[in-house]
């Protein structure tokens, strides 16, 4: 592939993940984001070794492994029960890696400064036209060889899409917040859950360090129904602490660092999956391209798998048109497998199902302690179940 000029909108994981991927590979790159400083949003994840093993091509996984916290299991109780023990060590040495979002968005923005790629801020993306995104009010950049849609799953350069969107709002999201990590008796490798039937699921996971020097954090998350927040906040921060507390006593020393209801921030989901994810001179990835429940966890880790294929097409194909079709072809299989995926699960644990969790507790949970299922189960949250 000839040198492209590409403009990327979004300055996420997946865009900053991009820009250093394809400036590396001899592209220009100009990148951009609303914000007037480039920052991060959202609380913690986990990085799969999946997505791990992009950010190791990409010569930053040591510092992101210095700032993260090794995750060896995810473990969850209903009712006293442990009805989730999804162990890595099933595929041998490798692990999970929580980390904090403004974390990784540090890692991957110093490296992209570094690098000298330019990135605009005060830029909000509003539509395309010729090959040039039109930004803010009225403004217009380009034209570009290419654009890289990294806007997120509302992106608004969705209908310039080849394809298909296929969208489902989900009625169950989350309140979260990151706090400062609470220590003992909650586990520094594991993600801890636990169940009220499907209709409530609290977590804590430990996510390291935003940068060197800072203190570690955990992220504390509660199921809510979307339409249930304004209720939620209406019914006060003490009624709420006393129902967590009734689930999960434990919580008492993580609930003592949320002071006022502004803290737990509200996340809303949604199915959506682009059959397309290009267009003309423009491509589409991460949750521009697909999103779901984060269930099973991919977010991140899907999104950095686009970039390494977006990549690798680029350098293998000489026309940017069949580049753009092998980007979706590698990427197909994959993430339909884990939307799909996702959809069985997220009844399991994020419902008004009254059955499922039932199934859950007593029957799936027996089985998961089998050892081919406990490989499977392990496959599945590491990312790598149906990759080549």
């Amino acid at each position: 592939m000839r040198r492209l000029e590409i403009g990327i909108a979004g300055a996420g994981p997946a865009g900053l993940a991009a820009a250093i991927a394809l400036e590396r590979a001899g592209h220009g790159i100009t990148l951009f984001d609303q914000f007037d400083v480039a920052r991060a949003i959202g609380s913690g994840l986990i990085l799969q070794p999946t997505g791990l093993a992009v950010l190791d091509w990409l010569g930053l996984g040591t510092r992101m492994r210095s700032l993260g916290a090794r995750i060896d299991r995810l473990h969850g109780k209903a009712s006293g029960r442990v009805v989730l023990d999804v162990r890595y060590e099933a595929l041998g040495p490798l692990r999970g890696l929580a980390v904090h979002r403004a974390g990784l968005f540090n890692v991957l923005h110093d490296a992209a400064v570094a690098r000298g790629i330019e990135i605009r801020t005060g830029c909000k993306v509003k539509d395309l036209a010729r090959h040039s995104l039109i930004l803010n009010q009225a403004d217009r950049e380009g034209p570009f060889d290419l654009i890289v849609d990294a806007l997120g799953s509302r992106s608004p350069l969705t209908p310039h899409a080849s394809g298909p969107d296929y969208r489902r709002p989900l009625d169950y999201g989350a309140i979260w917040a990151s706090l400062p990590w609470p220590g003992a008796p909650f586990e520094p490798n594991a993600l801890e859950q636990r169940y009220r039937h499907a209709s409530v699921m609290a977590g804590v996971l430990p996510i390291g360090r935003s940068f060197e020097n800072d203190a570690e954090q955990a992220a504390f998350f509660w199921s809510l129904k979307a339409s249930d927040h304004a209720g939620w906040k209406a019914a006060g921060l003490e009624a709420w602490k006393k129902d967590v507390r009734a689930l999960w006593p434990e919580t008492g020393v993580v609930l003592a660092s949320i002071a006022d209801a502004g803290q737990m921030t509200m996340a809303r989901y949604e199915h959506h999956t682009l059959q397309l994810p290009f267009g003309d001179g423009l491509v589409f990835i991460g949750d521009s391209a697909h999103s779901t429940s984060p269930q099973l966890g991919q977010g991140a880790n899907m999104a950095l798998l686009d970039v390494m294929a977006l990549a690798q097409a680029l350098e293998t194909c000489d026309e940017l048109p069949k580049a753009l079709a092998a980007y979706a072809k590698a990427r197909r299989f994959h993430v339909n497998l884990y939307q799909a995926l996702s959809l069985v699960f997220t009844p399991f644990y994020q419902s008004d199902s009254v059955l499922l969790p039932m199934v859950r507790d007593y029957l799936v949970a027996g089985l998961s302690r089998l050892p081919p299922a406990q490989k499977l189960l392990a496959s599945v949250v590491s990312g790598s179940f149906g990759l080549a």
